[in-house]
Formats: C-alpha cells, sequence, structure tokens
C-alpha cells in the first residue's frame, strides 16, 4: 500500500490486491472517505467511485474486519473495561456545549481521555472543553458505561 499527502484534501492510501486490481481510498480532512476500484482491463480507469461519511466508512471497517478489531472497540481487558469511539452528530443537543455539561463520568462512570477534531487529537479535554458537530469522543469505562455514555451523547 503507498501512502500520498493531497494537501488541503487529505491522504490518499493506493493498494493493488493479489488478482492485481488497484483500489484508493481518499481520506478526507473533515473525515469522510472516498472509495475508488479501478477497471481490471484499464487500471486508470475508474469503474467505481463511493463517497463515505466517516460513519460509514467505520461501519465498513467493522464489516472488513472480525469484531475483535473493530475501530470502535479499541481495547478489552480482563478488568472488563474498553474504549470506544463515540461521534457527535451536528444535531447533538451536546454541539456547543462544553463536555462537563455532559455529566458522563458521574452518570455512567466512563472517563473521556480524548477528543478526534479533524485531523486534530486533543487528550485529557477538560470540563470545560466546547463540543462541536462531528467531534468523536474515545471514551473508557465498563460496557454498560460505555453504553449509557453513547446514548447520553447521541442525544438530539
Amino acid at each position: 500500500m503507498s501512502r500520498t499527502p493531497l494537501p488541503g484534501i487529505g491522504t490518499r492510501y493506493d493498494l493493488t490486491t493479489r488478482e492485481q486490481r488497484r483500489l484508493s481510498v481518499v481520506a478526507h480532512r473533515d473525515g469522510g472517505r472516498t472509495l475508488s476500484a479501478y477497471r481490471s482491463d484499464d487500471p486508470d480507469a475508474c469503474a467505481l467511485s463511493l463517497r463515505l461519511s466517516s460513519g460509514e466508512a467505520a461501519a465498513l471497517v467493522d464489516a472488513l474486519l472480525p469484531t475483535h478489531q473493530s475501530p470502535n472497540l479499541l481495547h478489552t481487558t480482563d478488568l472488563g473495561l474498553l474504549a470506544e469511539r463515540i461521534e457527535i452528530a451536528a444535531t447533538s443537543h451536546w454541539n456547543g456545549r462544553v463536555l462537563g455539561d455532559t455529566r458522563l463520568r458521574t452518570e455512567t462512570g466512563t472517563s473521556v481521555v480524548a477528543v478526534l477534531r479533524r485531523a486534530d487529537a486533543i487528550p485529557s479535554p477538560t470540563p470545560d472543553f466546547r463540543l462541536a458537530g462531528g467531534d468523536t469522543l474515545i471514551v473508557i469505562g465498563t460496557r454498560e458505561g460505555v453504553e449509557s455514555a453513547a446514548a447520553i451523547l447521541g442525544r438530539e
């Protein structure tokens, strides 16, 4: 696989399969993805191009990888803790509000250890951190706590 920076756009990843088929993914700065497959008889001719939202791309990755390697489920320990990515929708009740207003730690026992915003990662956000639609929160806790946090953060 090769990687090519696309200034102002994102990064392009190109892959040639065992059957000599070319695939490419453009990872856009806004979190979206464009998946393209090229014709076998003309590797420069695009046979299929799909624009995917970040959520659709994550769902596709979940379908391609076994559950234990899900990008949404980052790590599970013998202690029963896991880390999960939870996206804040543009229509979310929390869009524009501060993290402390969610009361996640108090209500669910989970901790937000980082926020992914476009191409940036904000580690250890404080309670006064202002959330925005499109943010992805990395939340750690028990399975029940993470599920409750996802329900709270999914509020519109």
